[in-house]
Parts: structure tokens; sequence; C-alpha cells
């Protein structure tokens, strides 16, 4: 068998590569693996030998120290690779396929996978419904970011690229279908993105600029982008975006003057969508934007929104963070404006993509050439070993979405 290496979080801020077992068609004791998931027979997963695998800033919530993630835990949920090898119970999915693979893991099996509820299967994890590689809570199921992996229920999980060559000309684009880009798109559609919207998009990290992206291919006639980060949003211009640097204060008046009074609505002009790409990290605006103050955004959203519009809430939130402001925020209880969405009878939809949802339609839009999804998120390659130095630029807050290359076949743009 190859060798196997992978990266390790190793403590608050600190994460290194290390050598591990080859995976095999059996789950084993570890760091974060639930132990009734512990000698679970895997006979209908493949075993990917990793084209690309990137990082992700739910990764950096972990790193962070703002999780109760172990010492020890392998990371990594975005993953893309061939099929080197088939469990026994594997069907259709054949050695030499390239795919992608959800961060999302289901069974196919229970009642929700079946009404494609994929983000919260009932049978992967016996924590709580949902589960994904590499992530704490979500049942044990080994990280991505290493040089194989195994990927359970093969047949139901991994989405095949029709030609493997036309793949890798495409790898960059493509590896966005794990998580960010049906993310982003998933956001959007939350929000009821459609032809001729006016959105708004707090957050220009890699999922904020995913969502930009999908609002455009939805039709959107304006997306707005709201950050502290200039660098971020000169990324976000890149493609057309408006902008607003909310260091500069409460974005509701910047995201008026965009709009400006032409835009149908009682009283002032207010996006019609709004997507919180940002999450439980969030930070306060203008002379706050330096305090964390979790419940920023998504007041702020509702502060934009029309009456009869709509938020989603991709941004990730948690129920369990050692570093939060205060005793509520460390259990995930905000101080949310509900009255205010109430009021305006906005519309919420929270929780993890169902990437299945949209995986094959997005690729399909890639390899047709109707979006470049890694040029918009500035999508940048770097070796399996420079993983702590990609952690380290993008904590700061690099414009950059970094792809683990751990096999040297990605090509520089």
């Amino acid at each position: 068998m190859p060798g196997n290496r992978a990266v390790v979080y190793e403590g608050t801020g600190r994460v290194e590569v290390h050598d591990i077992d080859y995976p095999t068609y059996e789950l084993k004791d570890g760091p974060g693996v639930n132990k009734a998931n512990i000698g679970r027979k895997v006979r209908h997963g493949a075993i990917l030998k990793t084209v690309a695998t990137n990082i992700c800033g739910s990764d950096q919530h972990m790193v962070r120290g703002r999780t109760t993630a172990p010492q020890g835990l392998v990371l990594g949920h975005e993953i893309t690779g061939e099929v080197v090898d088939v469990g026994p119970d594997v069907e259709f999915i054949k050695v030499g396929d390239v795919c992608s693979v959800p961060f999302n893991i289901a069974c196919g099996r229970c009642r929700n996978c079946k009404e494609g509820k994929t983000g919260i299967c009932l049978n992967v994890n016996p924590d709580r419904p949902g589960s994904a590689y590499g992530y704490v809570d979500m049942g044990g199921w080994i990280g991505g970011q290493a040089s194989y992996v195994l990927v359970p229920y093969a047949d139901w999980n991994l989405l095949k690229f029709p030609d493997p060559d036309q793949a890798m000309e495409k790898i960059l684009d493509l590896a966005m279908l794990a998580d960010i880009f049906p993310t982003g798109y998933h956001g959007c559609v939350s929000a009821g993105v459609t032809t001729g919207s006016t959105v708004y998009v707090a957050g220009a990290g890699p999922v904020g600029l995913a969502a930009a992206t999908s609002a455009y291919l939805l039709g959107a006639a304006v997306v707005i982008v709201g950050d502290l980060n200039e660098e971020r949003l000169t990324q976000a211009r890149s493609f057309g975006c408006e902008t607003v640097n909310v260091a500069e204060g409460d974005p509701l008046d910047q995201v008026q003057q965009i709009l400006g009074k032409d835009t149908p609505a009682i009283g002032e002009p207010l996006v019609d969508a709004a997507v919180d790409a940002v999450g439980f990290e969030a930070r306060g605006h203008g002379q706050d934007a330096e305090t964390e103050m979790p419940a920023t955004v998504l007041n702020s959203l509702m502060t934009v929104t029309r009456a009869g519009g709509a938020i989603g809430i991709p941004g990730l939130y948690v129920t369990g963070d050692p570093g939060g402001i205060d005793e509520a925020a460390k259990v995930g209880s905000l101080s949310l404006r509900l009255g205010l969405g109430w009021a305006r009878s906005h519309s919420f939809v929270t929780g993890q993509c169902p990437v299945m949802k949209y995986n094959r339609n997005l690729m399909m839009a890639i390899l047709h050439d109707k979006v470049q999804i890694a040029r918009n998120v500035n999508a940048t390659p770097i070796s399996l070993d420079d993983a702590p130095r990609g952690y380290q630029d993008f904590d700061r807050g690099a414009a950059r979405k970094y792809v683990l290359d751990p096999h040297g076949v990605i090509q520089r743009p």
C-alpha cells in the first residue's frame, strides 16, 4: 500500500502534516471517532487518491480553538479525487473515476436522504443528524486533507465527472463543488435570488464570493458584498460586485446609496435577498469592527432586507464555542432582533447545504464554461506540506481559496 499523509489539528493555532494509516473499509478508534462508530464496516465505500482538497473557513473555526475539536483530528472536508479501490458492495463507481465528494456524508437510505436533505442524514453520525469528513462532532470520519481518503456509500455520495481528462483541465473549478460553490448557491436559493434580484452578501471570504458568483448565475441584477477586509472586497469587485466596507459603519446607508431611489420599495431602498456567509465569529461594524459580536451579521441583514424578503444562512453557527464572548455565546445563544424579522415577514433558512441537491447542475455549468468559480474565489493550489502556511495566511485574511495538491498533479495557472 502507498503511504498516507494528512493535515492534523494539533491544538489552538497549530496544524501539522503527519503520516497516517492508509484507509481501510472499517472505522477505527481515533480522535473524534464516536464510540458507536468504532468497528463499523464500510463495504459500500471507495478509496480515493486525493487530487485536490481545500482549506475551508469552517476548518479555521476548529484551528482557532473555537470548537470542541480534539487534538489529533485529521482535517478536511472539501475533497476531489480519483478512485483507486472500491469495496465489495460498490456497483457503479469504478477504479479510475475522477469524482467530487460532497462534504456531507449521507447514507442515501434514511428518511432525510430520500427527501433530499443529505446534510442531516440520520444514519452516519451517532451524535446527531448530519456528518462530514474531518469535523468535530460529525461521527469521526477521517478528514480529506490527506493523500488518500475513504468515502462511504460511494455509489450514492460520489459525483463522477464525465471525462477525466476534461476534469483535470478544470480541476480548480471542479474542486469547489465539494462545498463552497453549492454552499454559496444554497444560500442564494434559500434567499429567493432570481432574475432581477438585488442581493446583499455578508462576508467576502470564499463562501461569500461563491454566493456572489451564484447570485449572478441565478440572474441577480445587483450583488453587493460587505466585509471588513479591503483585499477581499477588491476580489469581489474583480467580477462585478458592488462592495461595502462595514468597518466604515453600518452597511444600511452604504447599501441604500448603491441601490438608489429607483429600487421598488416602500419608504427606502432595501435588497430583495441577503446571505450570511460569516457565521458565529462575526465582528461589529464601524467603531466596533475589531470587537467580536456574533449576532451582528444576522441583525444587520434584517435591517437591509425588504419586507417579504428572505435570508439564507450558510455561515456556520455552533452549539459549543469555548471561545465565545459570554456564557450565552458559548452555547450558541445570540441576541437576535427576531421582532424585526417577524415584522418584515422575513424567511430564514439555516443549516448545512445539501450538496447533492446542487452539485451536478453546478458541475455542468463549469464544464460548459457558464461560470468561473475558481477565478472568482482566487483558487490557489499549494502542496500538502505547505498546508500550515496556507492556514496561517488564510487566517490573516488572504483573499484566496487554498487548494491542497497532495500528489502534485494540478497545473498552476
